[in-house]
C-alpha cells in the first residue's frame, strides 16, 4: 500500500485513509461479484456431493433389480480343511458328496549336483539348458543364482528357479513349473559346458530330465475328485463347475472320506443388498434436508431451494411408495422397507423375515420383467437419468462450474481496472502533498520576511 502521504500542515491527515475509503466502495461491485463466484463454486460442489448419493444409491438399486441376483445361496463344507466352497446366486441348493482322490500338483525338479555355494563357484561357463522348448543360453560364465536369474529373466518360462540350500556347502537348482497340472509339465535338456557342472537326474537315460517321475521331486499331477460319485479332473484344486454356481477348492487328498458339500437358500445375502439400499437412501435424505436447512438460514451456497433437489426426492419417495404388480407382494412395505416419521426409510425386520423365503414373490416385486419392471428396477433406471455422465446432475454443475469460469474473466479485468485506479489516485495524492509541502514552505519565508521588516 505504500508509505502513508498525509496533507503536510493540514492535521496531519492520513492520505492513505482517504484512498483505503475511496478504493473500498469502488470495490464493492468487485466483492460482489467475487462472492457470487463463490457461491457458484459451493452450488457445484453441492451437486457433485449430490451426485455422488445418487449414484451410490442407483448401486443399490442395481444389485435388486435383477430377479438373477436376488437370490441368495450359501454352501457349507463339513470339512472345510479338506474342501472349502464358495456360492454364487446361481447356485441349485442340494447335498453333494466330494471325495478328493488327487491334488493337482506343479512339477519340481531339482538337480542332482549341489555346489558349495550360491554366489561364488562358476558352475557353468557356456553351453544352454532347455526348459520345456524354452531354451536359455548362456553368454558367460555364471554362479547357481546367476543361472537361476538367467533362468527367471527368460520370456514366459515355464518353470521358475531358485536355489535351495539342502545341506551345509550344499546347493541345489529347483526348476518349479508355474502352474499346476499335468499339461504344465516340463521337461530339461541340458547342454550346459564348463565350470562346476550343473546336472539332473535322467532315469531312462534318454538324455532328457523330467520325463520320468523318478526324475523329479514333484510329479505335475491334474485333480481327481469325485463329486456325487462323477469324476472331475481338473488342472488347479478350485473348480468352479462340479457343482452348479459353486466353487470348490480342494487342500487335502484323502480317497478314504467323503466330504459332504450343502448349498441352500440364504436370506441373510438378500438382507445385507437391502440394508445397504436403506443406508444410501438416508444418506442422500440427511445430505438434502441439510441443503434445505442451510437454506432456511439464509445460506445462498446452498441447494436446498433448487427444484432439481425437490425433484429428486419427491420422484424417490413416488417410487418407493408405489403399487407394483406381478406378484404376491404388491409394495415394498410388504416386503418390510418402510419410511419413518423423519422421512428415512428402516427394514421391518419381522415383516421382512415372514417373506424372505417367498423367493418369486420378492422377485416381482424388486425386479419385475422387462415390460412390467419392478420396484428396484423402477428405481435403477430414475436414478440413471440423475447421475449418469449426461445426466441431471452431472449437468447442473457443469452449468454452475462454467457460470463460475466465466465470472473469473469479469473480475479479472475488474481488478486490473481497479490497480490503475488506486495508483492514479496515488499519484494524485503524492502530487498534492508535494505542493502542500511546497506552499507550507514559501509561507515560512514570507512569514520570516515580515518577522525582518
Amino acid at each position: 500500500m505504500g508509505s502513508p502521504i498525509t496533507l503536510s500542515g493540514f492535521n496531519n491527515i492520513d492520505f492513505n485513509l482517504i484512498l483505503t475509503s475511496i478504493m473500498r466502495q469502488e470495490s464493492q461491485p468487485l466483492e460482489a461479484l467475487q462472492s457470487r463466484q463463490a457461491t457458484l463454486k459451493s452450488r457445484a460442489n453441492s451437486f457433485g456431493v449430490l451426485a455422488t448419493r445418487v449414484a451410490t444409491l442407483q448401486a443399490a438399486a442395481a444389485k435388486l433389480s435383477s430377479a438373477t441376483d436376488l437370490a441368495g445361496y450359501k454352501a457349507t463344507s463339513s470339512s472345510a480343511a479338506a474342501v472349502a466352497v464358495s456360492a454364487t446366486s446361481s447356485a441349485i441348493p442340494g447335498r453333494y458328496d466330494v471325495v478328493v482322490n488327487e491334488l493337482a500338483r506343479a512339477q519340481v525338479t531339482a538337480s542332482n549336483t549341489v555346489a558349495p555355494d550360491a554366489d561364488t563357484t562358476i558352475v557353468a561357463s557356456g553351453g544352454s539348458l532347455t526348459i520345456g522348448g524354452v531354451t536359455v543360453t548362456l553368454s558367460g560364465a555364471v554362479t547357481l543364482r546367476q543361472l537361476a536369474d538367467a533362468i527367471n529373466a527368460t520370456s514366459s518360462p515355464p518353470a521358475r528357479a531358485s536355489v535351495v540350500q539342502s545341506g551345509p556347502s550344499s546347493y541345489r537348482l529347483v526348476l518349479s513349473a508355474a502352474e499346476t497340472g499335468q499339461a504344465s509339465a516340463f521337461t530339461v535338456t541340458n547342454a550346459l559346458t564348463g565350470g562346476a557342472g550343473v546336472a539332473f537326474t535322467d532315469t531312462d537315460g534318454d538324455g532328457v530330465s523330467g520325463d520320468d517321475a523318478a526324475d523329479n521331486a514333484v510329479q505335475a499331477s491334474n485333480a481327481d475328485l469325485l463329486v456325487n460319485n462323477i469324476q472331475v479332473i481338473s488342472a488347479t484344486n478350485t473348480i468352479a463347475t462340479a457343482i452348479p454356481g459353486v466353487t470348490i477348492t480342494a487342500y487335502q487328498r484323502n480317497p478314504a472320506a467323503t466330504v459332504i458339500v450343502d448349498v441352500a437358500a440364504d436370506p441373510s445375502a438378500l438382507e445385507a443388498k437391502v440394508t445397504s439400499f436403506i443406508t444410501s437412501y438416508n444418506d442422500l435424505v440427511k445430505f438434502a434436508t441439510d441443503q434445505v436447512a442451510a437454506a432456511g438460514r439464509g445460506d445462498q451456497s446452498s441447494i436446498g431451494r433448487d427444484p432439481l433437489l425437490a425433484q429428486i426426492r419427491n420422484q424417490l419417495r413416488g417410487k418407493l411408495t408405489s403399487e407394483y404388480a406381478g406378484g404376491g407382494l404388491t409394495s415394498l412395505s410388504q416386503a418390510g422397507i418402510e419410511f419413518t416419521r423423519q422421512g428415512t426409510l428402516e427394514l421391518n425386520q419381522t415383516t421382512f423375515t415372514a417373506v424372505a423365503g417367498r423367493a418369486a414373490d420378492l422377485a416381482a416385486l424388486f425386479a419385475g420383467t422387462t415390460t412390467t419392471p419392478g420396484a428396484f428396477a423402477s428405481l435403477d433406471t430414475l436414478l440413471d437419468s440423475y447421475a449418469q455422465s449426461s445426466g441431471l446432475l452431472p449437468g447442473a454443475r457443469q452449468q454452475l462450474t462454467d457460470q463460475a469460469a466465466r465470472l473469473s474473466d469479469s473480475i479479472f479485468k475488474m481488478q486490473e481496472r481497479l490497480a490503475t485506479r488506486r495508483a492514479a489516485l496515488q499519484r494524485e495524492f503524492t502530487a498534492a502533498d508535494a505542493a502542500i509541502s511546497q506552499l507550507k514552505n514559501q509561507s515560512g519565508s514570507l512569514a520570516s520576511f515580515g518577522a525582518s521588516l
